[in-house]
């Protein structure tokens, strides 16, 4: 069983879990908006999004067993604890199960076409661990595009089903407050999946893999990966100060929180060398991430 949770990283499952708790306990409740979903109907879309990336989680190590076998060997699950067979029949209960639930959960809301999404999102997952991870750039955008997509389908289900001619400025309010957290999660996760190219790039070359470390090379990957860290900092501070100057509590939270780790990062990159340099910016990507999504918890005082 052990082995089965390291191999659908539980850790990163239960991230999404808590994120969407958080977009609809903590963020939605700063607004006057109408819901669609109960907690039955609310829960289901959360073991939807889950079963979904656990499939995509096992897919994708299916097909990176060479790869991690160079860059990070003590970590293989498939081939060693878990054959190859059995992980493509988990791949398959699980996504079929994260599909089930969406055809279920859109036509218990009277929305059958957004049961699309689900299979998009299941395809896209197949064709990234399968094709696109070995083409700079366009992989480490897909699956980013995923990352940003397990935010907005709590509005896509929550909100959209909700709008009448009453509610539709606060409702289309709420929904461009998830957008931004969506385009944050995607920013930092796209910058973190190019680390993480870095990071693995032995691998990579030995499956003959064209990632944007290898196209490129490690030191000019790394210092494009500053310009963009540098970037989003400005970004950050300039929504900070557009929309958030009034509350002092609320920037100085995004300023030790986020934009400070951030700042942090920008350093490391352009100094980091080694594997081990790497993998720490990794971590503390990961960090901001969730420090990020925390400050969900703080638009109740904003509006």
């Amino acid at each position: 069983m052990l082995n089965i949770l390291n191999l659908i990283r539980w850790k990163n499952l239960l991230m999404i879990a808590i994120v969407q708790i958080l977009i609809k306990y903590a963020l939605f409740p700063a607004f006057a908006i109408d819901i669609t979903l109960n907690g039955l109907g609310f829960s289901l879309l959360i073991l939807a999004t889950i079963c979904i990336a656990a499939g995509g989680y096992v897919i994708n190590d299916i097909y990176d067993v060479d790869t991690d076998a160079v860059n990070k060997p003590d970590k293989v699950i498939i081939g060693k604890a878990i054959s190859e067979k059995n992980a493509n029949v988990l791949y398959m209960v699980f996504t079929c199960i994260g599909v089930f639930l969406g055809f279920y959960l859109s036509n218990s809301i009277g929305r059958p076409p957004f049961f699309i999404l689900f299979i998009i999102i299941s395809a896209l997952l197949y064709v990234y661990a399968s094709y696109l991870k070995q083409i700079a750039v366009v992989g480490n955008i897909v699956v980013s595009i995923l990352v940003a997509l397990s935010l907005l389908i709590v509005g896509i289900f929550e909100l959209i089903p909700a709008i009448t001619e009453q509610n539709q400025n606060v409702q289309s309010t709420m929904f461009e407050v998830l957008a931004d957290f969506a385009i944050f999660a995607f920013l930092i996760n796209f910058i973190r999946e190019i680390v993480k190219d870095i990071q693995d790039v032995d691998g990579d070359y030995k499956a003959e893999m064209q990632t944007l470390p290898i196209v490129f090379g490690k030191e000019r990957t790394a210092k494009i990966t500053f310009g963009l860290t540098i970037v989003i900092i400005l970004v950050l501070i300039y929504y900070i100060a557009t929309f958030l100057f009034m509350h002092m509590e609320v920037v100085i939270y995004f300023l030790v929180a986020v934009v400070g780790p951030l700042i942090y990062i920008a350093i490391k990159l352009f100094t980091a060398e080694k594997k081990q340099h790497f993998k720490h910016i990794s971590l503390i990507l990961k960090v901001t991430m969730i420090t990020g999504m925390l400050s969900m918890v703080l638009y109740r005082f904003i509006f």
